[in-house]
């Protein structure tokens, strides 16, 4: 799935030609402002690349899920902080269809940031029209938001087909080329690692990965589903009832390369961690609920884990976000940096996973910025953010 990078293109094709760019600047807000800036970072190499070429850089991005205009999800919010990192001004288009003008006037190197596209009913529709004019306000397309290229929309799918070129961005051809190509074509041993709380949502990463993969490690309360369907006493865990069966069909098609927990940290509730306690799998009490894989299952996985050459990671081990049922969690972050240091691939999917290992970032291979739209492209789906794109 080699599409064409921004790479690709001649300096000469972008000096003075205004950029049309969709980057992922959906942060999360706290008071107002920017709680995390790291999806406005992860844009920055593309942005400034196009600005040292002499190209005029217009981007178009979302934030939350507005339901038309809303001042509390309006990009204003975030222009300061993209001037700060990009240490420049940013012009502010306040609406894409009078937009033109403002773009045609920004110097060489100048920056403008459009209103949150869907505050405009044709974005999620992925309506033409509202496609034709964002395509009005550039002269060649780059994709920079891996984080929205599972969603055709306007601003992802319908202008790339309009306005051409059409490339891939630095971070979009990162994550297709950690995400797509070293988990196609991995180094062996390859090995998974799973969490998080619904087995539901990855039943088709599970089966997609399984003919892959030489070993899928299992943890988080999507773990407590399996042992249901392995016929143990889960107690009052987070479970899918309602998937027991499929849990028992991947169990049997897998064979020996899902690999369970041997135990896990119980507890009463999670305010009552204090009486938390580590048991085998086979013995959970009725009246305690998992929430962290136990010592003896960290020690399994991390040795699995520093023996890979490839390894990927989804979803937490525990309830991380409340200490101490971090301790799974960050053993797995540890272990992955440890099979870095080793020669290994080490690939993380974006979302919860992502949080978990911040800090840890820069000795990991690379760390996604797409939940979602990892999984889909893992699954095997085709991404219509990427797929509208010019191929290589």
């Amino acid at each position: 799935m080699t599409k064409r990078s921004l790479r690709d293109l001649p300096p000469a094709a972008l000096d003075g030609k205004r950029a049309l760019v969709r980057v992922d600047f959906n942060v999360p807000l706290k008071d107002g402002a920017p709680a995390d800036d790291t999806r406005i970072r992860a844009a920055l190499p593309t942005i400034t690349y196009l600005r040292e070429k002499g190209a005029r850089v217009v981007l178009l991005s979302h934030l939350g899920r507005p339901k038309g205009p809303d001042a509390t999800w309006s990009l204003t919010r975030i222009v300061r902080d993209v001037e700060r990192l990009l240490g420049t001004p940013v012009e502010f288009i306040a609406d894409p269809a009078t937009g033109v003008p403002a773009t045609r006037r920004l110097p060489r190197g100048g920056v403008a940031l459009v209103e949150n596209t869907r505050f405009w009913p044709g974005e999620e529709a992925n309506a033409p029209a509202f496609a034709q004019t964002l395509a009005a306000l550039g002269d060649f397309y780059v994709n920079d938001a891996f984080g929205s290229a599972h969603r055709a929309h306007a601003s992802t799918e319908a202008v790339a087909r309009l306005l051409r070129p059409a490339v891939t961005g630095f971070l979009m051809e990162r994550e297709l080329r950690y995400l797509g190509d070293a988990l196609d074509h991995p180094a062996r041993p390859f090995v998974a690692v799973l969490g998080g709380a619904k087995i539901s949502g990855k039943i088709d990463v599970i089966q997609a990965l399984l003919p892959k993969v030489n070993e899928i490690l299992l943890g988080g309360a999507m773990a407590s589903t399996f042992l249901l369907a392995l016929g143990f006493q889960v107690g009052d865990s987070l479970v899918e009832r309602d998937k027991e069966d499929v849990a028992k069909e991947l169990l049997a098609k897998a064979g020996a390369k899902l690999i369970l927990p041997r135990g896990v940290v119980v507890a009463p509730s999670l305010a009552r961690a204090a009486e938390r306690r580590e048991v085998p799998t086979d013995r959970i009490p009725a009246d305690c609920a998992v929430f962290d894989i136990d010592r003896s299952t960290r020690l399994d996985f991390r040795a699995r884990i520093v023996q890979a050459k490839t390894v990927f990671w989804n979803g937490p081990m525990g309830v991380f976000e409340t200490p101490p049922f971090d301790e799974g969690t960050r053993a797995i972050g540890e272990a992955l940096v440890e099979a870095g240091k080793r020669g290994a691939t080490t690939v993380v999917g974006g979302g919860d996973s992502a949080a978990a290992v911040a800090g840890l970032e820069p000795k990991l291979t690379h760390v996604s910025t797409g939940g979602g739209a990892s999984l889909e492209l893992l699954e095997g789906k085709p991404l219509p953010g990427v797929a509208a794109l010019e191929d290589a």
